[in-house]
């Protein structure tokens, strides 16, 4: 389902909306740009590349029947932000996501996402 529409860039993301590891409640950031594959987070602590993630996003019931949705993904990189040198980039690719929450997930690809001159 998730590879099928990699061809589509990535956009930056528009609304605040926290990423949550499911399994410790805390959060690890938010999202900062989205795809219809995964997204990057901006986060307080650094994240361990290729680890496996269960994770939760909140406040997504304006754009479906539920207030979150949960699914598995895997860190694939982290980077110290240039700018806010506090701070931390990660890109995540998802893994395993029910379908039901994948199109609440593509939902705030197409309303939060802003595509960007040059950005892809």
């Amino acid at each position: 389902m998730v590879s099928e529409r990699r061809n589509l860039s990535r956009r930056i993301f528009s609304y605040y909306m926290r990423v949550f590891d499911e399994v410790t409640g805390e959060v690890i950031g938010h999202l900062a740009d989205i795809s219809t594959s995964g997204f990057k987070i901006d986060s307080k602590k650094p994240i361990p590349p290729n680890a496996q993630f269960v994770l939760r996003i909140e406040n997504t019931g304006q754009l479906g029947e539920k207030d979150f949705v949960t699914f598995a993904a895997c860190s694939r990189w982290c980077n110290r932000d240039e700018y806010h040198t506090s701070m931390y980039n990660a890109g995540f690719q998802l893994t395993n996501i029910e379908e039901n929450d994948y199109h609440i997930f593509l939902k705030m690809f197409d309303e939060y996402g802003v595509q960007k001159a040059g950005y892809s």
